[in-house]
């Protein structure tokens, strides 16, 4: 089966706010995610919850998309974080459907030929921008719950895959280096 995101979700723009240093919520920014969409960032509350609304505090299962910039991605949040609320550079997207897992969701915002599609649709020149539009009218494909947990899990391993590979060059190419100092010595 396919469907046009917008008929599975419900899709809002992050809020503006300006940290305060410290508060209640955390501010989620783009610069907090690595290039797989997870958190790199020990997070601290930094805004004060005055004057938020509801509706802009993350839940369990939101699907975040980074709609500006070079670097779009989308990432599952988790609420064992302390609670936060998205800035403008996210679209949150929150499933109506049940039928959807939210990380198969991101999977498929991250996957190659979706992110490609998206950035050919990009406006904006010095700082590209995703729209709503764009988003709700992109068609996904909606396989089984138990086919969405394979490839969500497979996706998992291939990233961990290729961070290990990363830490292992990054190993031997200081060994390598400590070898031609030693050899100078």
């Amino acid at each position: 089966m396919e469907t046009l995101i917008k008929y599975i979700t419900h899709i809002q723009t992050g809020l503006f706010a300006k940290p305060a240093g410290t508060g209640e919520l955390v501010y989620l920014q783009a610069k907090y995610f690595d290039e797989y969409g997870e958190l790199h960032s020990v997070l601290q509350p930094d805004l004060l919850a005055e004057g938020i609304a509801e509706k802009h505090l993350l839940k369990d299962g939101d699907v975040l998309f980074a709609a500006k910039g070079t670097k779009n991605f989308a990432a599952v949040y988790e609420n064992h974080n302390e609670p936060s609320v998205a800035s403008t550079s996210f679209f949150v997207i929150r499933l109506t459907d049940n039928k959807v897992l939210p990380q198969f969701l991101a999977w498929f915002l991250n996957n190659h030929t979706t992110q490609a599609l998206l950035k050919s649709h990009a406006i904006g020149t010095s700082i590209p921008s995703i729209s709503k539009q764009v988003l709700e009218n992109l068609v996904i494909p909606v396989p089984d719950i138990s086919t969405q947990i394979a490839i969500v899990e497979i996706s998992k391993l291939r990233n961990k895959e290729k961070s290990l590979k990363q830490k292992i060059e990054t190993l031997r190419e200081k060994q390598i280096q400590q070898q031609i100092i030693n050899a100078i010595k």
